[in-house]
């Protein structure tokens, strides 16, 4: 974008724009309801507020800024139809919102994208066209494909009106949170935090807006350390929604200007906020969802959450819940073995009758749940002439119950592993 360009859209009256954008989402986004969480305000000391879009129709925040946009296009433009690039949420926000207003979209997604969300888009009405081997190889050819079809490009993130259709959230949580002192926000490249901040920063400028993204996703911290915007040599995190190489440059200006601080967080933080949504709060929250409830860890690196004085109200931004079955089931065991609720170990065995009846009966007495059992003869190291390994898996009740049955095996003369 167009430095030009970008001072026109910092000049606008935000205000007024924030407030059509309400306006135009009427009636068709939903305003999703803060959830008071208990368990991560006992956990954090803070009092923590949730903000769900993980509930929002197509199941993220994504539908706000494509409906805004797609909504302030002229009758001509509609006519003319819409594309986009996507691999996820965004593609079915712009499918649903295209429906709405009677447009046809066109998504282009990577070759590689899961049928489910290819089929989850198409229900929405939209045409997809599998297109690249990597998203930058798709989102080059929609915008190859607006200008010679002269269509318009809804983009993912870079994109005022995009934008101030995020920035909806945060006027959602200033009139619901009155008390709001801090609002936490994944970022990506950079729509939703953009817009958040903006409109904070235009309606209750005291509120802190904290962005938060994975460790390896570096984009951000370096481009802020530079003062502009930078592309990051790579990113390796499983939130993919928030895993951009180069952040936006109308998103940049805006968080360069409005944010008040970036906190990084680990992937393992992550998992585990993936996992309490589910067991406390009986929610499904996608790994980006989960960025901004991982952070909740990481405010003691904030030096303007630390300097603000008094009680601390939190609003972390749950941004949304698409995540398919196989990779909730791989999260939920991370975190189970971070928690030490799983424990695996190996232990070799002589091959003869009873050595696999003796470390059940003891398991049992121990009262750790066998999950799995691997008895191998072909694994074992040759300590015993005629050994096995055996491999054995079993729920525990944490860190202390690990220790436990591993000292118990190791007195009853076992040569035990720790395997996780």
């Amino acid at each position: 974008m167009q430095s030009e360009q970008i001072e026109t859209f910092l000049s606008r009256n935000h205000v007024e724009d924030l407030n059509q954008a309400v306006q135009r989402l009427s009636g068709t986004v939903r305003h999703t309801d803060i959830i008071p969480s208990q368990i991560l305000s006992e956990m954090s000391g803070f009092s923590i507020n949730l903000k769900p879009e993980n509930l929002q129709r197509t199941g993220s925040f994504k539908i706000r800024g494509a409906y805004n946009k797609i909504a302030s296009l002229s009758q001509s433009q509609l006519d003319k139809g819409i594309i986009t690039a996507s691999a996820g949420n965004h593609a079915q926000g712009v499918a649903y919102a295209a429906r709405e207003r009677g447009a046809k979209a066109t998504i282009v997604m990577p070759q590689i994208t899961p049928p489910l969300k290819v089929d989850a888009t198409r229900a929405y009405g939209a045409d997809v066209v599998l297109e690249g081997t990597v998203f930058d190889e798709s989102f080059a050819y929609a915008v190859s494909q607006a200008e010679d079809n002269d269509i318009t490009f809804v983009h993912p993130f870079d994109d005022y009106d995009v934008i101030c259709g995020q920035g909806t959230i945060a006027l959602e949580i200033l009139n619901d949170v009155p008390d709001v002192t801090d609002i936490v926000v994944p970022m990506g490249g950079g729509g939703l935090a953009a817009g958040i901040a903006m409109a904070v920063k235009n309606f209750k400028p005291d509120v802190h807006v904290i962005g938060a993204t994975p460790e390896g996703s570096p984009a951000w911290h370096d481009s802020f350390a530079a003062g502009h915007v930078v592309e990051a040599t790579s990113v390796n995190t499983s939130a993919e929604g928030v895993a951009v190489k180069r952040p936006g440059d109308l998103t940049f200006s805006l968080l360069n200007r409005y944010l008040d601080d970036l906190v990084m967080v680990s992937e393992r933080d992550i998992s585990e906020m993936i996992l309490l949504m589910l067991e406390k709060h009986k929610l499904v929250v996608e790994a980006a969802g989960a960025v901004a409830l991982a952070a909740l860890n990481r405010l003691s690196t904030s030096q303007v959450f630390q300097s603000a004085p008094g009680k601390h109200v939190i609003v972390p931004i749950l941004s949304g819940g698409n995540i398919d079955t196989v990779t909730i089931e791989a999260v939920i065991q991370r975190g189970m073995i971070s928690r030490g609720r799983i424990m695996q170990f190996g232990v070799e065995l002589p091959d003869v009758p009873g050595q696999l009846a003796a470390i059940a009966n003891l398991l049992a007495t121990l009262r750790a749940n066998v999950i799995e059992l691997n008895h191998d003869q072909f694994k074992a190291s040759g300590h015993y002439r005629n050994g096995v390994l055996l491999e054995v898996t079993v729920e525990t009740n944490g860190p202390d119950h690990i220790a436990l049955i591993l000292d118990t095996l190791r007195t009853k003369g076992f040569r035990v592993r720790q395997e996780y």
